[in-house]
């Protein structure tokens, strides 16, 4: 019962870190998309204006955002230890049944060769 309890609580450590990360990650996006636009629009205006980098560099870091979201909320709440699992029995399962063929087989293919 301990060894589980301690399973438990390491899987909600670990969930807790990642929502956590996550969090960090939205504020630094989000005062880096500011310090991006306060660069290009007041402080440098002429940097490249026909370019929009700051918008560029907004966009491509708000779609590594959406990734680690959706790696977060969406992915790891189902794939997790219990998934993990479920999916090591099902192939090993898998490779002793074709390993089970393959001796049989053998037999088989041993008892008709007899002389």
């Amino acid at each position: 019962m301990e060894n589980n309890q301690h399973e438990l609580y390491e899987y909600a450590r670990r969930r807790m870190r990642q929502k956590k990360l996550l969090y960090f990650h939205f504020i630094l996006f989000f005062v880096g998309s500011l310090f991006f636009l306060l660069i290009h629009r007041v402080i440098i205006p002429d940097f490249y204006p026909e370019t929009h980098w700051d918008l560029w560099a907004i966009v491509v870091w708000a779609f590594l955002f959406v990734l680690h979201f959706i790696r977060v909320f969406i992915t790891d709440s189902f794939m997790n230890k219990n998934w993990e699992r479920a999916q090591i029995d099902r192939l090993v399962a898998k490779q002793e049944r074709k390993m089970q063929q393959l001796q049989s087989k053998i037999d088989n293919d041993s008892e008709n060769n007899t002389f």
